[in-house]
């Protein structure tokens, strides 16, 4: 248990051409440096592209791909006894969703198209088809969660 205060949550507005708050979220995510007109562009621009490959609704592909990419459970290293363990653990709904946009962006940013609006458009097309690298990145944490399930006994 920490000893410090509790962090007080800043209240995050919600996004400018679909108002909705995990889509702004995302966009403060995909930022760098301060640059939010640049990442805004780049996310627009990336539900753009999905809009047209897709013909849905552009926010519900979004918000599938970031639930596809959720994990439920994850492992924690946990000190018991002079051993580390990996221990699984549940992952809360904030802290998941914190996870599968930092996938999402980093393996987007790995991708081999040329415009980063394409790159993630195309990852989070792959994660709503589940396919892709943040998926598999997904079960990964999964299979590894499952094969320590041993020391599940040893959980915080």
């Amino acid at each position: 248990m920490s000893r410090r205060r509790k962090i007080i949550e800043r209240e995050v507005f919600p996004d400018p051409k679909y108002n909705s708050i995990i889509l702004s979220t995302f966009i403060n995510t995909v930022m760098q440096r301060g640059k939010k007109s640049l990442a805004e562009r780049i996310v627009y621009g990336a539900l753009d592209i999905i809009g047209q490959k897709t013909k849905d609704e552009p926010l519900q592909v979004f918000l599938q791909s970031i639930d596809n990419v959720k994990p439920l459970i994850k492992v924690v290293s946990r000190r018991v006894g002079g051993a580390n363990y990996q221990v699984p653990t549940e992952v809360s709904n904030k802290n998941a969703q914190a996870l599968a946009f930092r996938w999402i962006i980093g393996y987007s940013r790995n991708r081999a198209e040329k415009t980063m609006t394409e790159r993630l458009a195309a990852e989070l097309l792959a994660a709503y088809k589940k396919e892709g690298a943040s998926i598999k990145k997904r079960e990964d944490t999964h299979k590894m969660a499952e094969a320590n399930k041993a020391f599940a006994h040893f959980r915080i």
